[in-house]
């Protein structure tokens, strides 16, 4: 009984010492959040964040993983600086009292060996909401320059900006919003 109990145990500590989370630092330079809408009928709009900080932790063998994003809301990328300046107004995100735009996960869905989707929270000017994004892409391997373990992934969701207190000229822009997160982190072992 004492042996088998053993073997459960060295078992179990075999399994736990496999399954131990991953976490990876997102890099900034290869990092692009952007959303889009329809502006006027015309056409649809993309812009995009050029500051991006934050985590993702995956633990493969448990299928299960997190995140944690951090945008630099004020890092806006119109295309035009005016645009960018409007944009960042009371109005819209209001950057000046909310300087940043968080996502936070704490449930990845993995299809087989793959991660699908990660649902958690979305804040923007101080509002949380519930999101999912779906992963249309999603790649671990070795960096090739950087020599460490990296992972990529692709992921959207859409969003009412009207549930954000950004709904100014709602409906002639478009409500609807497609948010995407093109990201790629590397693992930065402890020194």
């Amino acid at each position: 009984m004492k042996r088998l109990a053993l073997a459960a145990t060295l078992a179990a500590l075999s399994v736990a010492a496999q399954a131990t989370p991953v976490t990876y630092v997102i890099d900034n330079n290869h990092t692009y959040p952007h959303f889009s809408y329809n502006h006027l009928g015309f056409s649809n709009q993309t812009h995009k964040f050029d500051k991006t900080t934050g985590t993702v932790v995956l633990d493969r063998a448990a299928k299960a993983g997190w995140v944690d994003v951090t945008i630099d809301a004020t890092s806006v990328n119109t295309g035009s600086a005016l645009f960018n300046e409007h944009i960042q107004a009371k109005d819209f995100f209001d950057t000046a009292k909310y300087p940043t735009i968080t996502f936070k996960s704490g449930r990845m869905i993995f299809n087989e060996d793959q991660p699908v989707s990660l649902t958690g929270d979305l804040t923007i000017k101080g509002i949380t909401r519930p999101v999912t994004l779906t992963i249309t892409h999603f790649k671990c391997q070795p960096h090739p320059m950087l020599k460490v373990d990296a992972c990529g992934a692709n992921a959207s969701t859409e969003v009412k900006r009207s549930d954000f207190n950004m709904g100014k000229n709602v409906p002639y822009v478009g409500d609807e919003v497609t948010l995407t997160l093109a990201i790629e982190a590397v693992n930065k072992p402890a020194q």
